[in-house]
């Protein structure tokens, strides 16, 4: 079994692999501090309570968009399953030709999202939009070559800086809605996200066809728990929401023994 987990700014989403096929998922939130012993804890608990067995898991891959929670990732994963695991990171094989100014700066979630998406679709222009914390556009065109990306604040935070840096509007549960004008301050509110971003992804995705693919077709994915807001829309080719977790799969078998058995040093207490 591989054990796959994506560690974002909400949420740590993880899974098991088993003969290649996504077994298990669950979720969790990431907030920090989290220590090694709580990861620990949970993810023995969760696989056991969706009938997997913790000591069947062989390899441990990761990605995490926060910094901090790494250590104790990895010394969970040294003591709850005695394996080192493989994070997804700078200097690993991605199969991906990256043409960011700074190939540093990419997430590891975006980059796990494109290996994800050109193993799926080898030899496809892609876009690639993942409603998370962050809604982030991954541009990849056919021939694995990723040329960069977008990003705005997901919904979630565009509801939060209204709340927060206003007066008198109110945090409101994020919702599709048939109604382009609202006719209250929550209706409007809901209007906006919904309608806003709705527009921002069509209008996007049409100039990153114009511009950057001059034109040429480009299969849409979307991924991330707010796409379910948009699947009727039209929008996008495919959904698929366990994009990351298959990324990371994918990049650990371009790593071979990038995720091995762990022992302790001598004389060192685990």
């Amino acid at each position: 079994m591989i054990l796959t987990l994506d560690v974002g700014n909400s949420q740590i989403f993880g899974g098991v692999f088993e003969h290649g096929e996504l077994t298990i998922r669950f979720r969790k939130p990431s907030r920090p501090p989290t220590s090694s012993d709580e990861l620990g804890l949970f993810l023995r608990g969760v696989l056991r309570e969706n009938g997997g067995d913790p000591s069947g898991v062989r390899q441990i891959a990761c990605c995490s968009v926060v910094p901090e929670i790494i250590y104790s990732l990895r010394s969970c994963c040294r003591k709850y399953f005695g394996l080192d695991p493989f994070i997804l990171q700078a200097g690993v094989k991605t199969g991906l030709k990256i043409r960011y100014r700074n190939p540093l700066e990419v997430g590891a979630d975006r980059i796990a999202n494109a290996i994800a998406a050109t193993h799926l679709y080898p030899d496809r222009n892609l876009i690639i939009i993942d409603f998370g914390t962050a809604t982030t556009f991954e541009v990849v065109r056919a021939g694995r070559e990723h040329l960069g990306g977008i990003i705005l604040p997901g919904l979630r935070i565009q509801m939060e800086a209204l709340e927060q840096n206003t007066a008198r509007l109110p945090n409101v549960e994020i919702v599709p809605t048939a109604e382009l004008v609202g006719r209250s301050t929550v209706e409007c509110i809901q209007s906006g996200l919904y309608f806003g971003n709705r527009a921002a992804i069509a209008g996007l995705a049409r100039e990153i066809r114009e511009r950057v693919f001059h034109g040429e077709p480009a299969l849409v994915i979307a991924t991330g728990g707010f796409c379910r807001l948009f699947e009727g829309e039209q929008l996008f080719d495919v959904v698929l929401h366990d994009l990351v977790l298959i990324g990371l799969e994918r990049a650990l078998s371009f790593n071979p023994g990038a995720s091995r058995p762990w022992r302790a040093p001598t004389g060192h207490a685990s």
